[in-house]
């Protein structure tokens, strides 16, 4: 049984995730090709198991870390085609724009920060209070 805030927080986080896959496939999902055997947007009852895209985010210790512990944004898109280097960037700064404002939002009062981490987005800061 895990604690009720980190639930709490689990499922915030969820939600906004799933509102920034929302404005990614409304963005950029009719670029490229999904792949084979993904499928499609809105055909299954998770939006980490169709469209074009999956975000989220994992725990990370912060071992190597500019920040310390946090939660690693992942941004994935599923397709065979390949996504030129400028067009995964440009993703990346919507998410980061996208999930500075919701978190902001959602989690008023804490002191949530996301930057870059080397080459990642993490969340870190007060992350459970």
């Amino acid at each position: 049984m895990e604690h009720p805030k980190f639930e709490q927080w689990e499922h915030t986080l969820r939600r906004i995730f799933d509102e920034i896959d929302d404005y990614l496939e409304d963005t950029y999902g009719s670029t490229y090709v999904l792949h084979p055997a993904r499928a499609a947007r809105g055909t299954t009852s998770s939006k980490d198991q169709d469209g074009l895209f999956n975000v989220g985010a994992k725990f990370s210790a912060g071992f190597g870390s500019h920040y310390g512990r946090g939660y690693v944004v992942d941004i994935e898109m599923v397709t065979l085609e390949h996504v030129p280097e400028e067009v995964r960037k440009q993703i990346e700064h919507d998410v980061l724009a996208k999930l500075k404002t919701k978190v902001a939002l959602q989690f008023p009062g804490r002191q949530l920060k996301i930057d870059m981490d080397r080459n990642v987005i993490k969340i870190h800061g007060d992350l459970y209070s």
